[in-house]
């Protein structure tokens, strides 16, 4: 028989060791919770475009522009834009745009597009400009309106019935690449600056701040998205390839300092080089948000240039807390008075849009 030493030696391993496991299950709960709230504070946000910066249809030649509504996934009204220039329209170009704003700053893209024969439905995501939402609410959330989005599109019968293509730009880009999964029936995409899957843009965008902890974090947030987004969450844009016969156009910089380029083209390019259906457009040096504008335009560092010598003629300490809300009020008035609309309009890379337009007419 066992002697009663033995037992009482036994019954304090099993309480230590019960204790250990209680307090790593818990280190491990509470991780999972910092990295939902962590991702929570940068993605489930408001994303409201800064009205003075804000691009108007006035100042595009002919441009017209319908103004819609329509529900999301939870019942969420969003806010559709029809543009088209004439009668003589032959696809239907869906814009799904990127995270911080809403549709406003892809007016321009519109307008050329709008211009060259398509009609152009933009719409603001849950949590953006004029849709509903107190906040965007998560990543996968741009695939799920964009999906209702085409839907929408399809469905009204005061919208014609013509080819779609998509084109998206940053979480738009993964956005247009992931829906395909829902929606086989697009002809062709244009992607510009997008990334794989949700969890592989909370990777890039955190690796500078967390470093390789970034890496315990990704499960977490993939485990949280799946929980609350089902099957949006599940499926990346890789997938979405999988899933139809579009033709892709992928376009990234190598310099791209929010979306690695490893977590877009250089991952599609491993897998689909060989594929005609895909075409890649590699840069070197044309950032994030610039991707798609004229490189010799120089009109925004012409006005940051004013901006700043305004800036030097403030009689106040315009970063003191005690002076935000005047200095708020003073940059927009500064703004409104000195932007010049139609060179703020008008600096797209017309060259390089011209590729994206080839590439649909080829593919209609």
């Amino acid at each position: 028989m066992e002697s009663t030493a033995k037992k009482k030696v036994r019954s304090k391993k099993k309480i230590i060791l019960t204790i250990l496991l209680s307090v790593i299950l818990l280190l491990i709960i509470g991780w999972g919770i910092f990295c939902v709230n962590i991702y929570n504070e940068n993605f489930n946000v408001r994303c409201d475009s800064y009205e003075p910066l804000m691009l108007r249809v006035e100042d595009f030649d002919g441009l017209k522009c319908t103004e819609y509504t329509f529900p999301s996934d939870k019942g969420q009204k969003l806010a559709g834009y029809l543009y088209s220039v004439g009668e003589d329209q032959h696809g239907m170009m869906v814009i799904a745009h990127g995270f911080g704003a809403g549709h406003n700053s892809y007016m321009d893209v519109a307008d050329y597009f709008a211009q060259n024969g398509y009609y152009v439905f933009a719409y603001d995501a849950t949590g953006c400009d004029k849709s509903e939402g107190a906040g965007v609410g998560g990543v996968p959330q741009g695939v799920i309106d964009l999906d209702h989005a085409i839907s929408f599109v399809e469905e009204n019968e005061d919208i014609p019935d013509l080819p779609i293509v998509l084109f998206g730009h940053s979480w738009g880009g993964y956005s247009v690449c992931s829906v395909l999964n829902y929606h086989p029936e697009v002809k062709a995409v244009v992607e510009c600056s997008g990334f794989n899957s949700s969890a592989e843009m909370f990777e890039s965008g955190g690796k500078s701040q967390a470093g390789d902890l970034i890496y315990t974090m990704t499960p977490f947030v993939r485990l949280y998205e799946r929980v609350k987004y089902g099957k949006y969450a599940a499926k990346t844009a890789m997938d979405g390839f999988a899933a139809t016969d579009a033709a892709v156009m992928i376009v990234h910089s190598a310099d791209d300092d929010v979306i690695e380029i490893g977590y877009g083209l250089d991952k599609y390019y491993e897998k689909y080089k060989d594929d005609d259906r895909f075409t890649f457009l590699r840069f070197e040096d044309r950032g994030h948000n610039e991707i798609f504008n004229d490189q010799t335009d120089t009109y925004k560092d012409e006005f940051n240039a004013e901006f700043d010598k305004w800036l030097e003629t403030l009689d106040y300490d315009y970063e003191a807390e005690e002076n935000k809300e005047r200095f708020t009020k003073d940059k927009a008035d500064y703004i409104t008075e000195h932007l010049d609309h139609a060179r703020w309009s008008s600096r797209l890379d017309e060259e390089l849009l011209g590729q994206f337009l080839e590439f649909y007419e080829s593919n209609l």
